[in-house]
């Protein structure tokens, strides 16, 4: 399992258009589990309506942790995706 700690720099957190992004991205793989935690709430990020519930808006911190048979590889894209999109 690896995690990260990430704060989200877009101006309206994540909300819908980025948050189908990954969602959409994150089936691509299929051998690991990534979810998204903002305090005491966690969703898994192939979940859209989940990651949203999460509420996270500009400057939270997020911890997003990827686990699973292809997790090292995964867990550098998705923390470009990230980097590139929140």
């Amino acid at each position: 399992m690896r995690s990260f700690n990430y704060v989200v720099k877009d101006e309206v957190g994540i909300h819908a258009r980025p948050a189908g992004i990954l969602a959409k991205e994150v089936k691509n793989y299929a051998d690991s589990k990534i979810t998204i935690r903002k305090g005491d709430k966690e969703a898994e990020a192939k979940k859209l309506m989940a990651v949203m519930g999460l509420g996270v808006k500009c400057g939270d911190e997020v911890t997003v942790t990827v686990d699973g048979g292809d997790e090292d590889a995964v867990f550098e894209k998705v923390k470009t995706f990230f980097e590139e999109n929140f």
